[in-house]
């Protein structure tokens, strides 16, 4: 089972490193299990992940221990329920710029009346083999995150984080950019949206998170508070594994 203590320990604010999963294979959620990555985050929103091939690389993050977070393609109950179902721990949610919609996607996560339906027999749940009350406690492992990527997002961002059920909220640095007409990530409105959201998560108990490109991105992004890191991807880690050894290889044959 993946880490039951994964939420606690991401509410604690204690510096978590991940990364957007975005190739639908299962055989690298094993390669990247061995990683010492806190978390993976299936890319269901911007990579080619159908419901079968998130259901075969949720099945080995959980057989394996691995927490997975999904980050759904749009907040409907049916993507966030398809996603909690295989066994994601939680779901990013892309989109999330007001606190009706942050309202309604807590409670599509959450089990009570007009939200998540119950099933006893989804891998969840255990498959048929615990009992209602013993899978209904584990909804409080249940992460949602909300994406905050338009500016109508970090203007009702104060809102969003109050919302219970709600747990963290993810700034999308790239989106934010080419909502405020700019083209780097570091530009100063995306700056002063990353430190307004970073005040309301630490005035509502919630946790700040965001994609960074490399490591050395994540130090002045921890200086204004973010704790949990979804850096890059297992595509950019292999591009950079790949060039490392090209450029190496290419440097000693000019050098001869």
């Amino acid at each position: 089972m993946a880490d039951a203590k994964f939420k606690t320990r991401m509410l604690a604010g204690e510096v978590l490193a991940g990364t957007f999963f975005k190739t639908p294979a299962h055989e690298l959620v094993e390669v990247l299990a061995k990683s010492g990555l806190d978390f993976l985050c299936l890319d269901a929103e911007h990579a080619p992940f159908d419901h079968g091939r998130m259901d075969t690389c949720l099945a080995l993050t959980r057989a394996l221990g691995v927490p997975a977070l999904v980050r759904v393609p749009t907040g409907s109950p049916m993507e966030i329920l398809k996603a909690l179902d295989g066994g994601g721990l939680g779901v990013v949610v892309p989109h999330v710029d007001s606190v009706e919609k942050a309202r309604a996607v807590a409670r599509a996560a959450h089990f009570g009346e007009g939200g998540r339906g119950y099933a006893g027999s989804t891998r969840w749940a255990g498959f048929a083999t615990r009992g209602m009350a013993d899978v209904l406690a584990q909804d409080a492992e249940t992460i949602v995150i909300a994406q905050i990527e338009e500016p109508a997002g970090v203007e009702a961002c104060e809102e969003i984080a109050a919302v219970d059920g709600i747990d963290g909220l993810f700034v999308g640095p790239a989106d934010l950019s080419v909502c405020y007409g700019v083209t780097d990530i570091t530009a100063e409105p995306v700056r002063a949206a990353m430190a307004r959201v970073g005040a309301a998560c630490k005035a509502n108990g919630k946790a700040f998170m965001t994609f960074a490109p490399n490591a050395a991105a994540c130090r002045p992004l921890m200086e204004q508070g973010v704790t949990m890191f979804f850096v890059a991807s297992e595509h950019a880690f292999m591009l950079q594994g790949a060039r490392a050894v090209a450029d190496a290889l290419h440097d000693m044959g000019e050098a001869d």
